[in-house]
């Protein structure tokens, strides 16, 4: 008789995160994660861990590294202060359907309710905001729960998953033998549905019948790998194809289907007018927000609506839909192709020809201010200039503010897939340079920019270190301003010009970087800028360009609220 194996609850972890496929790992230490760095410290298992300067951006490296590589992303994090500096990551990734697993390691469960340091209650603070989350109380039942975290977070809608280990847990006894793991769960989207095939008929024959039909797809078709069949789809109906910001990259910019971004973030009036004219719509993974639709004004409650999501909640919150189709979204349109290619019913609608106006009709703006000498430089001159240097396979992360609209709007994305990533759900500053450092890590084989406004870079400034300690050959871009531009812009159009508290000094964030290791260029005149960032994007590690821009108040910014 052989006798039983036990591991510490905090090698248990260990080894349940090595079963699962976890690569790498972000986080910061405490009081309270001693057991569990020490077992990492001890072990052999594969995982390297990225320590950060603060739990935050430790959670955005996780979201950063999902999104590209197809695999969940793993952030940890002690007690107290830890798990609420954790939290905004947390959320961030579960509402854009990113899944991530943040742990969080606590007081003892001996010591609830006697007012030890940094106690609060975990499992309360994060269920109403990730996916699932629990409090591993019993060290038996860690690599189940560990399990059912992996399962939570890469099936059905993905999303982001926490779990607290108490201190006494990581010392308690696990047996060897519950340690294993569902390889399926080691990816996402894990276990696609299927869709209806009554529902998919039922949307050949609306499609079939449509004279105007238009798509507009949200981040569902990148997270699924659906970019194929959309294209199929949209081919064989000639129909024009959108995207959120979120869902750029569903399709590439320069296929002659491509649309581009609709809405009041980064849309026109052009690209308003092709889903204002539509007879049917056809969302694809998007909720039909307040972006997405300027405030459900567009489309108009004429049209018909089609809706594939994978979170039945999703379809039909905002429009009535006359054909709901619950499924994965890649399924959905393999299926809806194969549908639309057996029927002989299909006439052209035209969509190449309004992508090509609503194209035109936004480089016919764009272009003059692109070539533009003026100063502080426009946002326009640094999109084209980007355009010119980056490579099409180059990562972007943008902050809200300024980079975002602009990416969105001018940015012509050249192939579909993963190439643009913001954070569209909560739009925080500060994510971008955390989630650009995630990304490096999960796609280290492409240039990967990070893109903030100076309000941001205050945010996220510390991580430099990080990105220097690990010679990331990211590069960094300040649109440097002295404000809070959004707000502004919002002041300026909406009250008056009653500006209050948005303006702040100029920092030197050439200087700043460059304190922390961070080869850095301060461009003020537009005639050095393309010089400046080729420099930039070739060097072989960390950079800044810290770019004197035009406040987003005094830009002609693709924002349709602030357009009179």
């Amino acid at each position: 008789m052989t006798g039983t194996n036990y591991l510490t609850g905090a090698e248990a972890m260990v080894r349940m995160l090595e079963a699962h496929g976890v690569t790498h790992m972000f986080g910061l230490c405490g009081d309270t994660t001693l057991p569990f760095y020490d077992a990492l410290a001890r072990m052999d298992h594969g995982i390297q861990h990225i320590l950060t300067r603060d739990e935050r951006h430790a959670a955005y490296m996780a979201d950063g590294y999902a999104r590209v590589t197809g695999k969940p992303g793993v952030c940890e994090g002690p007690s107290g202060g830890g798990a609420t500096y954790i939290l905004p990551g947390v959320i961030e990734a579960n509402e854009s359907s990113v899944p991530i697993l943040a742990i969080t390691s606590d007081v003892a469960t001996t010591s609830r309710g006697k007012y030890p340091l940094t106690e609060l209650d975990q499992a309360a603070l994060f269920k109403p905001l990730s996916k699932w989350n629990t409090s591993l109380d019993d060290a038996a039942r860690l690599p189940a729960m560990v399990r059912a975290a992996f399962r939570a977070m890469t099936t059905g809608t993905p999303g982001a998953t926490h779990l607290a280990l108490p201190f006494d847990t990581q010392k308690g006894q696990v047996e060897e033998a519950e340690i294993w793991a569902d390889d399926r769960h080691r990816s996402y989207p894990a276990e696609p549905a299927a869709p209806d095939q009554a529902a998919i008929e039922a949307a050949a024959d609306v499609l079939a019948s449509a004279k105007s039909a238009v798509a507009i797809c949200g981040g569902g078709p990148v997270l699924s790998g659906a970019t194929q069949a959309l294209h199929q789809v949209a081919a064989l109906l000639d129909m024009p194809v959108a995207t959120t910001v979120s869902g750029q990259g569903s399709i590439a910019e320069t296929d002659p289907l491509s649309l581009g971004v609709v809405g009041s973030n980064g849309g026109i009036p052009a690209t308003r007018a092709v889903v204002d004219q539509a007879d049917v719509v056809l969302f694809i993974g998007c909720r039909a927000g307040s972006v997405t639709t300027e405030r459900w004004r567009s489309p108009g409650r004429d049209a018909t609506i089609i809706h594939i999501d994978s979170d039945p909640m999703a379809i039909g919150a905002n429009y009535q839909t006359q054909v709901a189709i619950c499924a994965d979204a890649r399924l959905a349109l393999e299926a809806l192709a194969e549908a639309l290619q057996a029927r002989d019913d299909l006439t052209a609608q035209g969509g190449a020809a309004k992508a090509k106006a609503a194209w035109q009709a936004k480089l016919a703006a764009f272009t003059p201010l692109a070539a533009s000498q003026d100063t502080p430089i426009r946002p326009e001159a640094v999109m084209a200039a980007l355009m010119d240097t980056l490579d099409d396979d180059a990562i972007v992360v943008a902050d809200p503010g300024t980079p975002c609209p602009y990416f969105s709007a001018h940015y012509r994305w050249r192939t579909s897939g993963r190439q643009f990533i913001t954070n569209r759900a909560h739009g925080a500053l500060g994510y971008a340079l955390g989630a650009a450092m995630g990304a490096h890590v999960g796609r280290p084989s492409v240039k990967t920019l990070a893109v903030m406004g100076d309000g941001s870079f205050g945010f996220a400034c510390g991580e430099f270190e990080t990105m220097v300690r690990h010679n990331m050959p990211i590069t960094s871009i300040v649109f440097s301003n002295a404000v809070f531009g959004w707000i502004k812009a919002g002041q300026d159009t909406g009250f008056g010009q009653r500006y209050y508290n948005v303006d702040f000094n100029r920092t030197d964030h050439a200087a700043v970087a460059s304190a922390f290791g961070v080869r850095s260029w301060t461009v003020k005149d537009p005639r050095d800028l393309r010089r400046v960032l080729k420099e930039a994007i070739e060097h072989d590690g960390p950079t800044l360009v810290d770019i004197y821009s035009q406040p987003l108040h005094e830009a002609a910014a693709p924002v349709s609220e602030w357009v009179a």
